[in-house]
């Protein structure tokens, strides 16, 4: 299964991408804000490749010139999420490394995965969630029309052993179907970058 966007590939992760996963997901500044540790070495991100990257729709995040994962983002079912229980509902998580920031990569990425997750799955709701302080993330979700849910002010982050205020945002197919545009591109008047 793979995904094309404007200027990205969403393709599944495979071992080989463990090098280049690696070269990112070992900034400190990438991983413990989305709640993660950085990856110590290369055989680290070999596990996350074949033990948490395995989710029926995870996808390697890549820029078409390349085929080269410079990220992650994901559609969470029912069974690998605890935001809802529901199978037409899911999570969408997200992660990019740092040189691609502010590109609108992220955006456009995601807005893949939902219309994949809307038309093809057949979800009725999406969730997404941050924790306080990443604007970035939340800047993401707003681009995507995602609206405020809750607040929690005790998220426990297992791999950190911490705990963290953490806001939860939802958007339903109909909210998603309003903030996109005829052409299939996200109606804000201008994505700027992330």
């Amino acid at each position: 299964m793979m995904l094309e966007t404007e200027r990205l590939i969403l393709r599944k992760w495979t071992q080989d991408d463990a090098e280049s996963l690696f070269t990112y997901a070992k900034n400190p500044k990438v991983g413990p804000i989305a709640g993660w540790p950085p990856h110590k070495d290369i055989e680290s991100s070999k596990y996350v490749i074949d033990n948490v990257f395995t989710g029926a729709e995870c996808y390697a995040i890549c820029e078409k010139e390349n085929n080269v994962a410079i990220g992650a983002v994901e559609l969470k079912l029912n069974g690998h999420t605890d935001m809802t229980d529901r199978d037409d509902e899911c999570e969408l998580g997200y992660w990019l490394g740092e040189p691609f920031w502010g590109r609108g990569y992220m955006p456009e990425a995601a807005y893949a995965l939902m219309k994949r997750g809307f038309e093809t799955l057949e979800m009725t709701t999406i969730w997404c969630g941050y924790y306080d302080g990443n604007k970035k993330s939340k800047r993401v979700q707003e681009k995507l029309g995602f609206i405020y849910h809750h607040t929690c002010d005790e998220v426990p982050v297992p791999l950190l052993n911490e705990i963290r205020v953490g806001h939860t945002n939802v958007i339903t197919k109909e909210q998603w179907k309003s903030h996109t545009q005829p052409d299939g591109k996200i109606h804000v008047a201008n994505i700027e970058e992330v």
